[in-house]
């Protein structure tokens, strides 16, 4: 592989790897769907201490996946991949299929 290809294919990975954690995929779904969520609320939605949303909201901010901006006291994150609505929709859509076809072969 080139050096290009390894940069290229790490890069991807750390955006995988953060939404790798359900925490971290409810944060992204609930953005995706509302637009946008102050700490506050996708902590008490998480029900996680706030040191912990905070971590998680850290990490998917780093891959660039979440912003935030600050208004006044609060924070309030929003998305930046904006076609991440379309990978979880086919990653459902991929859990269903496996879920029939294990199911067919169970009943046979």
């Amino acid at each position: 592989m080139r050096t290009s290809d390894q940069a290229r294919y790490a890069a991807r990975a750390k955006v995988v790897k953060a939404m790798a954690h359900p925490a971290r995929l409810f944060v992204v779904d609930e953005l995706s769907r509302h637009g946008q969520r102050c700490v506050c609320e996708l902590t008490a939605l998480i029900g996680a201490d706030m040191s912990t949303v905070s971590r998680h909201l850290a990490i998917l901010k780093n891959a660039g996946i979440i912003d935030d901006e600050k208004r006044g006291a609060q924070v309030f994150y929003h998305l930046t991949m904006d076609c991440v609505h379309n990978l979880l929709q086919c990653v459902d859509s991929l859990i269903r299929r496996t879920a029939q076809e294990r199911s067919r072969v169970l009943s046979q």
